[in-house]
């Protein structure tokens, strides 16, 4: 997974600049949008509400942004209507790949979709095809800046964690989907500071990937998906070594 959190870590240090924060925000507001249409507008009775919530805090989305998404879900104010697709596909050097797609325009995604794994040595699969190797979970990416894994495993654990693991630059808390709410919200009372936080689909196991070529043409195929408009989350189960990730960042 850590090849996965690399990625995910060096995402959000580009995603400091207006245009990225733009895509973020827009991204948000689909998945707040969509899951107040499905759920209902109370995020204490709408589990995917509250997580897209938390995931909005995180990225510190004004309020107001938040409950104009809810009212366009729940019909109080005129909004757009997506579908959710689910992509899969492989990428260069056998790397599973996992696209989270919201559209209003199944033809123009998929098409899309396609272009970007054959421009960058992928093929998009069939339904099913790669899924089955990552599991659903909630992940917490928390900074490591005064904080010890002794101390949040105990913070994390008795809020029903499953497992706290170091990476080079910060903690990953990953958590089953039904108590990330809990987690989160109990990591955030004791003033722990989060890089990233949502539901995600972890891999259970990793491609590592040596070549640099093979490398940088995976990194173009996961940042053109990223880049999409109409692309959620990417979810890929590769590993690059530190030396050659920071050299390709």
């Amino acid at each position: 997974m850590s090849g996965h959190s690399k990625w995910s870590t060096i995402k959000h240090k580009k995603g400091a600049t207006d245009a990225k924060r733009g895509k973020i925000f827009t991204r948000l507001i689909k998945e707040i949008t969509v899951a107040a249409r499905m759920g209902g507008g109370d995020p204490d009775g709408n589990p995917r509400l509250r997580s897209a919530i938390a995931s909005a805090k995180t990225e510190n989305m004004p309020k107001d942004n938040i409950t104009r998404a809810i009212k366009k879900g729940t019909g109080e104010l005129e909004g757009a209507i997506y579908d959710e697709i689910l992509y899969e596909g492989y990428g260069p050097g056998g790397v599973a790949v996992l696209v989270e797609c919201m559209t209003d325009n199944r033809n123009r995604t998929v098409a899309d979709v396609r272009h970007f794994f054959a421009k960058n040595n992928g093929n998009l699969g069939a339904a099913g095809c790669v899924a089955w190797m990552f599991d659903k979970k909630g992940l917490l990416q928390v900074e490591k800046a005064g904080l010890t894994e002794e101390q949040l495993m105990d913070m994390a654990l008795e809020a029903g964690a499953e497992d706290v693991v170091e990476e080079d630059d910060e903690f990953q808390v990953i958590t089953a989907p039904d108590v990330f709410d809990a987690v989160h919200d109990a990591l955030e009372a004791s003033k722990v500071r989060f890089i990233e936080a949502a539901i995600t689909m972890i891999p259970q196991n990793s491609v590592e990937v040596t070549d640099e070529k093979i490398a940088i043409s995976l990194l173009k195929l996961l940042e053109s998906l990223e880049d999409h408009d109409d692309v959620q989350k990417v979810h890929a189960n590769f590993d690059i070594d530190n030396e050659l990730m920071e050299k390709l960042s």
